[in-house]
């Protein structure tokens, strides 16, 4: 089969870090076209606008939309009106409300849509979740703690409302919870820190429980210097699982059971083209609602300012 007409919309740096080295390695796709307000890429077309992108290249058959989550609803629509596919970047979309219309506008016209949830595609996570269903859970703890100076510099954005601050990785974390745990979750308490010239927050302590009672416990923070934390760990009847580096590595009792090289972006886009060749779609909305649900219950604490 022929590869899939591909353009991406905004070119900043996880379209760089990520997207666009997956794409030159699948052979499912052909990227052809691009849209960005600032960035390029060396040998396609690069347009100002998704309108203009879509108005002079009517040969794509599929669209990653990379730009902040505050604007991506107006480039959904736009491209699933034009009779596109779509892959959204984590996190879908600035509401919920937003991406269930997507998904609904994509199944009226029998188009996939894609919200990607590429931590939930690092190599030892498939393993925790089979560990954490063959036993009990006792209890769990997210730790997830990284520099924001290092991991997304000068990007105002992200601090803007709807820019979700320190939810922007932590939503990485509950994509895996959400995957790997055999029964739903839901929050109970949270506390947000906001920095007092700031619109979003730069730290988070949540509380969660289940049906059973599940003690299950995340903390988020962006001020992280050093070694990075992308951590979980359950106390559970076979031992105790720690899910490290991101999803990368799992241990039991201490002893190193699972690790492989990192694949998440090649993964997701193996996966859009399996949508597309199904005619399916791929929308959970599960850790975006848990994000909204801190945002809902969470109480507001104000600290000290912060600059980049």
């Amino acid at each position: 089969m022929s590869p899939i007409n591909l353009a991406i919309v905004g070119v900043g740096k996880i379209a760089r870090d990520q997207h666009l080295p997956s794409i030159e390695k699948n052979p499912d796709f052909k990227l052809i076209a691009a849209a960005s307000r600032h960035g390029g890429v060396e040998g396609i077309a690069i347009f100002g606008s998704i309108d203009e992108l879509l108005a002079a290249v009517p040969d794509i058959e599929a669209v990653s939309l990379c730009m902040p989550p505050q604007y991506r609803y107006e480039a959904a629509h736009k491209a699933l009106s034009a009779g596109k596919h779509v892959f959204l970047e984590k996190p879908p979309g600035a509401t919920l409300s937003e991406v269930e219309d997507l998904q609904a506008q994509a199944a009226s016209r029998g188009l996939s849509l894609f919200a990607s949830w590429h931590s939930r595609y690092a190599p030892a996570v498939e393993a925790a979740r089979a560990l954490l269903a063959s036993t009990t859970i006792r209890s769990m703890k997210v730790t997830w703690k990284e520099d924001v100076r290092h991991w997304h510099p000068n990007q105002d954005w992200i601090w803007q409302a709807g820019g979700l601050g320190v939810f922007d990785p932590g939503i990485n974390a509950l994509s895996i919870v959400t995957h790997i745990l055999p029964r739903p979750v839901f929050i109970t308490a949270a506390t947000l820190e906001f920095p007092e010239n700031r619109d979003a927050p730069i730290a988070a302590d949540i509380r969660f429980t289940d049906a059973a009672g599940l003690d299950l416990s995340a903390e988020f923070d962006w001020r992280q210097t050093g070694k990075q934390s992308w951590d979980i760990a359950a106390e559970t009847d076979a031992g105790r699982m720690l899910l490290s580096e991101g999803g990368a590595k799992l241990a039991l009792d201490g002893k190193l059971v699972h690790e492989e090289p990192e694949q998440e972006y090649p993964m997701l886009y193996r996966r859009f083209a399996e949508l597309i060749g199904k005619g399916r779609s791929d929308v959970d909305l599960a850790p975006l609602r848990h994000v909204a649900d801190a945002f809902m219950l969470g109480r507001r604490k104000v600290v000290e300012a912060f600059y980049d």
